[in-house]
């Protein structure tokens, strides 16, 4: 993973959450950041679902959450693009899932 995210490189960003793709290995996550006519697509990877079952979320906690404004801090991919390792998420409820253990 260090070979391509730099845990180093965070960055917590604010977007509608566009698209889920819930599948193993890895979940992967699109945002849209920005203002109408900037807006940035970003792509966030995490865990294999089976994952947020300790964090009590599920598939159906995401899929609520499409078309809806969510907050996220991502550790960069190290080629510059629009993508990162997931390290938090919060949802529109409110709820946050930490990914990441204390000073990971």
């Amino acid at each position: 993973m260090s070979g391509v995210f730099d845990f180093n490189d965070r960055l917590t960003l604010t977007g509608t959450l566009s698209k889920l793709d819930w599948r193993n290995p890895h979940i992967e996550i699109g945002v849209n950041v920005g203002k109408e006519g900037e807006v940035e697509e970003w792509m966030a990877e995490g865990p294999a679902p089976i994952f947020f079952r300790s964090r009590d979320t599920s598939k159906a906690d995401f899929e609520k959450a499409i078309g809806k404004s969510v907050k996220f801090e991502v550790s960069r991919a190290r080629d510059g693009s629009h993508s990162g390792l997931l390290r938090n998420i919060t949802l529109p409820d409110g709820k946050v899932v930490n990914l990441c253990p204390e000073n990971c």
